[in-house]
């Protein structure tokens, strides 16, 4: 039974930065690319963040470009996303998935996990 379990939410003032970890098992995670999405109060989830299989393609919603960094440990089948110069407005539930069929600017997901909670004060 795959499992994805995030870490590393956070209550942050704006301007601060958060890492957030997802750690993987029951699943061969170097055969899975591995997306960050989020969820805001009353909005549709939201892409944020790919990374494929090596580690070496990462794809950004634009929002998240040049604020987000999204990366992976094969050996500890963990993925992060440090988020710096954090805005009120990326605020929400984050959540990773794991997938393999791509699709479009992201890997459709085939395993979710439960989210953490970030909420970003102004």
């Amino acid at each position: 039974q795959a499992q994805l379990v995030e870490s590393g939410g956070g209550l942050v003032q704006a301007g601060g930065s958060l890492r957030l970890s997802c750690a993987a098992s029951g699943l061969t995670f170097s055969n899975h690319a591995m997306d960050w999405f989020r969820q805001a109060p009353d909005k549709e989830r939201e892409f944020v963040a790919a990374i494929d299989w090596s580690g070496r393609g990462t794809y950004y919603a634009d929002s998240a470009k040049g604020r987000f960094t999204i990366s992976r440990d094969n050996a500890k089948h963990t993925v992060y996303l440090q988020m710096n110069s954090l805005k009120p407005e990326d605020t929400g539930v984050y959540y990773c998935a794991a997938g393999t069929r791509w699709y479009g600017h992201y890997w459709y997901p085939d395993y979710w996990g439960q989210g953490t909670q970030v909420t970003v004060s102004s």
